[in-house]
């Protein structure tokens, strides 16, 4: 039997013995789709999502913070199972550590092996998906939301983010909103990402830029 989960525009399709035996895990299947900001007056003050969505990242924030964030480095299994009770896939080995910020789990995507380091904030208002073996370094932001500067409303906007496999967001960078990384591409520590990447390149400064090239990795799907 197949559970069907549909955010934002796209779809994924697990096994559902795969899926946590958690309650929480079916809060995957909510689509936290933000509220018209013109009638929810938002840029005055009101809610940006309906109450029920708003109810369901209470209780996930609150659970991380009694159930993960103290928990030291070694207790991966333990941070991996609690996000996929709240909706996030996960491939085998994944490793997220326990100060790193997730807005909510159901938007997080991830492949085999994956790293999240310590104080890592994944502002997943929109989708984010990060490929196997790709690294998240300290204290890097993705952040997949933003606004419509034309709306005098400032609608709130999300804006999903694709990290390929292998790649690196070095320490304090930044990924921002609809940004796809490449196979293998690499930005540089501190670097302000804010268009997409080049296969096996390396990309520094704000705004980023091309820097040079890196050599694809044993088992790469792609050459540069």
């Amino acid at each position: 039997m197949l559970s069907r989960v549909v955010k934002h525009g796209f779809s994924c399709h697990q096994p559902e013995r795969n899926l946590s035996r958690c309650t929480a895990g079916r809060w995957s299947e909510y689509s936290l789709e933000p509220l018209d900001a013109r009638t929810a007056r938002s840029r005055d003050g009101g809610p940006s999502f309906p109450l029920r969505s708003r109810v369901l990242r209470a209780i996930w924030t609150a659970s991380w913070f009694l159930f993960a964030r103290w928990t030291p480095p070694p207790l991966h299994g333990w941070r991996a199972f609690l996000l996929r009770c709240f909706g996030a896939r996960l491939g085998p080995k994944c490793r997220v550590h326990a100060s790193a910020r997730i807005w909510w789990p159901g938007n997080l995507r991830c492949g085999a092996g994956v790293l999240i380091g310590p104080g890592a904030i994944i502002y997943n208002q929109g989708r984010v998906a990060i490929g196997e073996r790709s690294i998240i370094s300290q204290r890097a932001h993705l952040c997949a939301g933003t606004h419509d500067i034309e709306d005098p409303d400032f609608q709130l906007v999300l804006a999903p983010i694709e990290i390929g496999s292998s790649c690196w967001v070095a320490a304090e960078a930044f990924v921002g909103p609809r940004v796809s990384m490449a196979e293998g591409s690499v930005l540089a520590a501190r670097g302000v990402l804010f268009t997409d990447t080049e296969r096996w390149t390396v990309y520094s400064g704000n705004p980023a830029t091309a820097l040079k090239t890196r050599a694809p990795q044993a088992g790469a799907t792609s050459a540069r």
